[in-house]
């Protein structure tokens, strides 16, 4: 399970640290790719295989399951760790997340997310003012 927030300092390289504690869940890789919101999701390869393996389920239209097919295989990267326990961040998933020199990664469970530090501000703010009022909602079912 991946909780907490961190910030680092993107090296000139454009290598970040993924957090210590999370290293051992990533040791035999991991995938990035743009989360819906301008943020980049970074996933272990066995929770990157359970999510794809999903994708197709349900009732979607074989066209529908191709475009998002494309959205999420052909921007997404797979990289491993290197010894220090850093990750180079493509330069077009930079750009996607407005991450210039420094940047939050956030643990949301079961992967992680990588945010421009104001654009994580602002979505932690919504997140949390939206909490309770999602929270009621399920209560009510």
């Amino acid at each position: 399970m991946f909780l907490g927030e961190y910030e680092y300092k993107i090296d000139d390289k454009g290598r970040v640290p993924i957090p210590p504690k999370f290293r051992r869940d990533l040791k035999d890789g991991l995938v990035l790719a743009p989360g819906p919101e301008a943020c980049i999701v970074a996933y272990g390869l066995a929770e990157w295989t359970k999510m794809s393996e999903s994708l197709p389920a349900g009732s979607l239209a074989p066209s529908k399951v191709r475009r998002l097919s494309r959205a999420t295989f052909a921007t997404a990267f797979s990289l491993t760790l290197d010894g220090q326990g850093r990750v180079a961040l493509p330069i077009t998933l930079r750009e996607y997340a407005r991450i210039g020199d420094e940047l939050v990664v956030v643990g949301v469970n079961t992967y992680l997310e990588m945010w421009n530090r104001e654009l994580w501000v602002a979505e932690k703010a919504a997140a949390q003012e939206q909490a309770w009022q999602i929270i009621e909602g399920l209560e009510r079912r």
